[in-house]
């Protein structure tokens, strides 16, 4: 069997590549990237590297062919129709290359009441595969646990989350789990050929006092709640480039559209999935004394 993961060198493709050479060999996994020439690491690992463009059918068929199982992780871009466009291109590629199974990597803001920019997006592809001939299954992932470690020193900083989601709660999965579930489901047909949707996520969601609490407790350092309201949110980050974009999804966290849990990640791998205060505790390294952003 033969396997392609899609944005390999990114945060997640790369875990995804690393966990399925663990299952199946390097060998016997390719890793589509934009630049190959940044994927030297995998090369050397011996993952045999291609080129993948998104906007690209005849690219991305070549790069499909002879491949059984293709994981398709989208670009990050917040242009909706380019993302559209570039998942209507995958489509076509797949279906040129005559790929016999797909795993599609999404975000579980697909609601239709979702303010989130991008939730049309995630809820046009899971009906777009059904409709494709392809053979499928979609994970959906819940917000990633990964960017609050260096998020840390700005809240302690703060000495609060300010989050603009009041009382309603949020749903969390590490990036090293997100890629074990991942690569689990890809080597299973059983569980991977029948248009299945899997929502990975941690056992609990979490307030955002709790999260406090739980971050006071690993930094040793108080971190309360105060939300700012969600214009205001979107004004702090505007510099960072994504300040409206973010705004958009915790004002679906607002309506409590960011806080479903399920157990498909221990159906997936046969365990729990890492909570937040054992990954938070694992990954936080505090700065030297004066060394806080201010």
């Amino acid at each position: 069997m033969n396997y392609l993961v899609t944005g390999a060198t990114g945060h997640l493709g790369s875990r995804v590549v690393e966990r399925l050479s663990e299952r199946v060999g390097a060998g016997a996994v390719t890793a589509a990237v934009h630049t190959p020439a940044k994927a030297t690491a995998l090369v050397a690992r011996g993952v045999r590297v291609v080129a993948c463009d998104y906007l690209s059918v005849a690219g991305m068929t070549a790069a499909f062919t002879d491949q059984d199982v293709v994981i398709v992780i989208p670009s990050k871009t917040y242009d909706l129709v380019q993302r559209i466009q570039e998942f209507e291109n995958t489509i076509q590629a797949l279906t040129a290359a005559k790929v016999a199974g797909v795993v599609f990597v999404s975000f579980f803001a697909d609601q239709e009441r979702n303010p989130f920019v991008m939730s049309p997006y995630y809820a046009y592809a899971p009906r777009r595969l059904a409709t494709s001939g392809l053979t499928y299954a979609v994970v959906k992932n819940a917000l990633y646990a990964d960017p609050l470690v260096p998020y840390l020193p700005e809240l302690i900083q703060r000495q609060a989350l300010i989050y603009p989601v009041g009382s309603q709660k949020l749903s969390f999965i590490t990036l090293a789990d997100s890629a074990t579930a991942i690569a689990a489901l890809a080597t299973q047909p059983a569980l991977r050929d029948r248009g299945q949707s899997y929502l990975l996520s941690q056992s609990t969601a979490l307030s955002m006092p709790a999260l406090g609490r739980i971050m006071s407790d690993v930094t040793g350092r108080p971190i309360g709640y105060h939300p700012v309201s969600n214009r205001e949110f979107g004004r702090i980050y505007a510099a960072e480039g994504d300040g409206a974009e973010l705004a958009s999804m915790y004002a679906a966290g607002a309506l409590g559209l960011l806080g479903g849990v399920s157990a498909d990640y221990r159906r997936l791998t046969g365990y729990e999935p890492e909570g937040m205060a054992a990954f938070l505790t694992r990954e936080y390294r505090p700065r030297p004394a004066g060394g806080d952003r201010a």
